[in-house]
């Protein structure tokens, strides 16, 4: 997950590709918003909370991101996942599991799989940083909602690019470049799932949002929810870090 968000910054707001809108293009819009949340390195602790029709579960992360390539995942808790972790290089994914000692690489089949049992896809970790290669943007409106005045961008995949979306939305408050909201729609135009940015303070050197929900359309009542609780950027970090050694160390 990108530090966001991102990733899992799932899971902060992406760089696009560029739209010209009066002197300001989108994509100036959209890479002011993914510097101020995700810098060009990070580190975080994050509590992310599974809801589901039959369980719920909760666990807690320390995550470390460099650019929109590299991140690396790893469970604090609960004891019982504990050094479970996830490392992400490009376009691989590999997962660690500390109770048999395993490290496996993520298969293309396997890339629409959930995340650590969350409402997050292995796709998302890749995807997400991708987004200006894979869509074109335009700004679909740009006012005044709820009293608050924002941009909202529409995505559109570009012609043979390898993503499930028939479009995704971003809602972006005008007066700091906050994320609000992120809406994934299907290829009949039909809403997928919606990802709700809130609790914006400061953490770092910044504010940002510190929690990320993300909701199902299709299972109302369900979510994933991560809340940030450390975070800091532009760490001293290469890649090296990001790392199999690294992705096996359990702390």
């Amino acid at each position: 997950m990108r530090v966001v968000s991102n990733g899992l910054a799932v899971l902060a707001c992406l760089s696009v590709a560029s739209t010209a809108y009066g002197q300001v293009s989108a994509r100036d819009i959209i890479e002011r918003v993914d510097r101020i949340t995700r810098g060009e390195s990070s580190r975080g602790v994050a509590t992310m909370e599974v809801v589901t029709e039959h369980w719920e579960r909760q666990v807690t992360m320390e995550l470390w991101s460099l650019g929109t390539d590299h991140s690396l995942v790893r469970v604090l808790s609960p004891a019982r996942e504990a050094g479970t972790a996830t490392l992400m290089a490009e376009d691989d994914i590999w997962n660690y599991l500390p109770k048999v000692d395993r490290t496996i690489k993520v298969p293309a089949s396997m890339m629409g799989g959930s995340w650590m049992g969350s409402h997050f896809t292995n796709d998302d970790l890749v995807k997400e940083s991708q987004l200006v290669d894979d869509y074109d943007i335009e700004v679909a409106f740009d006012g005044d909602r709820d009293s608050t005045t924002v941009w909202e961008f529409r995505l559109t995949p570009k012609p043979e690019a390898p993503v499930v979306w028939g479009h995704v939305a971003f809602r972006v408050r005008q007066d700091d470049y906050m994320p609000l909201w992120a809406k994934y729609y299907d290829e009949d135009g039909g809403l997928s799932r919606t990802m709700i940015y809130s609790e914006f303070r400061e953490l770092g050197d910044r504010v940002v949002p510190t929690v990320m929900d993300m909701r199902p359309e299709d299972k109302p009542g369900e979510r994933t929810t991560v809340r940030y609780d450390e975070l800091e950027f532009d760490i001293d970090i290469d890649r090296s870090f990001f790392s199999l050694q690294s992705l096996r160390r359990r702390r």
